[in-house]
């Protein structure tokens, strides 16, 4: 039988190898615990990096988007340009009474008319494509001119400093009197919205007034009843 003394000992010999195990255990334990949380870490990180470059490569799609636009802008310009270059409103058409200029002279001839030279404006080139222009004194039905059927060009082509000339005689009759105008109204057709009135240089009496077709020639405008 062992002594008190020597079984005391024994234990704590023992206690004394447990406490080393458990230090060794805790000292092991450490490093991996440090490693295993550099490792949980880490991913966040890389999705951080990725994150970045994620945003980088918005940048850039961004940035190349912007540049395709305004690529395809330019060209469009210079598109619209191209297409439209040298042309003008009226070019080529039908001419309305506001494409003309009017300028209206005092003759002698047949008793005395009114001779009416019509112009394009400047850029526009048009046609006559009625041959007999709309003329009246006021706007009742006495004063609208009736046609005589002189002259004619079917149709007159107008630009530049090509003329069309038309007559007009304000009294047809031989009687006196009549309504007096200062001024006459013209229009290349009867519907035109834009008819041109023409100051007389003098008060006319007018009483059935006749009008002559256009014609580039001015002698055939002399208006007369056949």
């Amino acid at each position: 039988m062992r002594p008190r003394r020597a079984v005391r000992s024994a234990r704590l010999v023992l206690a004394a190898v447990a406490v080393s195990a458990l230090a060794a255990t805790a000292t092991a334990c450490g490093p991996d615990d440090t490693s295993s949380a550099d490792t949980s870490t880490s991913p966040t990180a890389s999705s951080g990096k990725g994150g970045g470059s994620a945003k980088d490569g918005s940048s850039d799609g961004s940035g190349s988007g912007s540049g395709s636009g305004d690529s395809t802008g330019k060209a469009g310009t210079g598109a619209g340009e191209d297409k439209n270059a040298g042309k003008k409103d009226g070019y080529g058409q039908a001419c309305g009474t506001n494409d003309l200029t009017f300028t209206l002279t005092e003759e002698s001839q047949a008793g005395g008319y009114y001779l009416v030279a019509a112009k394009a404006k400047s850029g526009v080139s048009c046609s006559l494509d009625v041959n007999t222009p709309s003329v009246s004194f006021g706007s009742g039905a006495a004063g609208v001119a009736s046609p005589v059927g002189q002259g004619g060009e079917d149709p007159i082509k107008l630009s530049g400093s090509a003329v069309a000339y038309t007559g007009i005689s304000p009294k047809s009759t031989n009687t006196d009197g009549g309504v007096q105008f200062e001024s006459v109204i013209v229009s290349v057709t009867n519907d035109d919205p834009n008819p041109a009135e023409l100051k007389l240089p003098s008060p006319a009496d007018v009483d059935k007034p006749i009008v002559t077709n256009w014609s580039t020639d001015r002698a055939e405008t002399v208006p007369v009843i056949a």
